[in-house]
């Protein structure tokens, strides 16, 4: 009887050392400075986004949150040095569709992580959906033009950031679902891309609408369509792909926060709670609304659910497009 009795005093010491453990780096996180990995070059959305919240969390969190620009291999060099580090909350990531979802897909066999299973999915930062696209010469500026054009002999050519990417795939999937006879130009990034399509060296791309915003405000690009759920604040006019008769392209090249897998509750719910904060901020709402930058508001759950509906959605479609 007194052993059984001791043997419960050490499992119950255990489970409250363990406990404190976790409530302790919660409570007392963060310590010293804390490192956001942007696995893509600066100036993209993913790293803007990275240095609005981080110049924020700094503020509110009393530490200084770095970013660190580790670009290569479509997110996977510095998504995996995240996977790999300690989850004590000093090293976190930018997330997204491209490192998180499409690169694993398309590049199982050098994949180091699993984007699920190797990260704890913090919160929904925001991002661009993909845009529809015809250059200046263009005389086709509605979907209905665009369709007639390509189903006769003519076949049209558009732009893309990359093979695989997600403007790839949704320019796949809008090809494959009205029949249209078109012809992917895939680029290295979105800026190449602009530039021929500007110039009038391809007719149309399907880009983040981020790449696409100054040329259409300045209307030296027409817009065909959007793949946002509903119209954007600062694109009014431009239709979505639903309301046009294609809710399955429906789709935003989106990022978050994350770190590394077990991350401690305290620390993921002090993240997500300060994370949504900053981003209802009236200045900064007004300026991820002005790039078209959706941001919902998710809490961690939420953002866990969702990326798992992501991994679920696009896996099959990646790896079908680089076969």
């Amino acid at each position: 009887m007194r052993r059984a009795l001791l043997r419960l005093s050490v499992a119950l010491l255990g489970v409250h050392l363990a406990t404190s453990g976790t409530e302790a780096a919660g409570n007392d996180w963060p310590q010293r400075p804390v490192r956001i990995v942007a696995p893509f070059a600066p100036g993209g959305s993913a790293d803007t986004l990275g240095r609005i919240i981080a110049r924020d969390l700094t503020d509110a969190l009393g530490q200084p949150f770095v970013v660190d620009n580790r670009p290569g291999a479509g997110g996977l060099i510095g998504a995996a040095q995240v996977a790999r580090a300690p989850a004590d909350g000093y090293t976190l990531v930018i997330s997204g569709i491209a490192s998180h979802v499409i690169a694993p897909a398309t590049n199982a066999g050098g994949a180091e992580f699993d984007g699920l299973r190797d990260f704890t999915h913090i919160a929904y930062l925001g991002g661009p959906p993909v845009a529809f696209v015809v250059g200046p010469q263009a005389t086709n500026r509605s979907l209905a033009d665009v369709l007639a054009a390509a189903k006769g002999n003519s076949t049209i050519s558009y732009a893309t950031p990359g093979a695989g990417t997600h403007g790839a795939l949704i320019g796949d999937m809008f090809t494959r679902l009205t029949g249209a006879n078109m012809e992917p130009i895939p680029y290295r990034g979105g800026g190449n891309s602009m530039t021929d399509l500007l110039g009038g060296s391809v007719e149309a791309a399907f880009i983040a609408i981020t790449s696409a915003a100054e040329p259409l405000r300045e209307r030296r690009l027409h817009g065909i369509a959007v793949s946002s759920a509903e119209r954007l604040r600062a694109f009014p006019n431009l239709p979505t792909f639903r309301e046009l008769g294609y809710p399955t392209l429906t789709a935003t090249t989106w990022f978050g926060l994350a770190g590394p897998a077990n991350l401690p509750e305290p620390i993921v719910e002090r993240l997500n709670t300060e994370v949504r904060r900053i981003l209802a901020k009236p200045e900064i709402r007004a300026r991820l609304d002005a790039d078209g930058i959706v941001s919902p508001a998710l809490t961690a759950p939420e953002f866990k659910r969702f990326v798992e509906e992501e991994v679920a959605r696009w896996t099959p479609l990646a790896r079908a497009s680089v076969r």
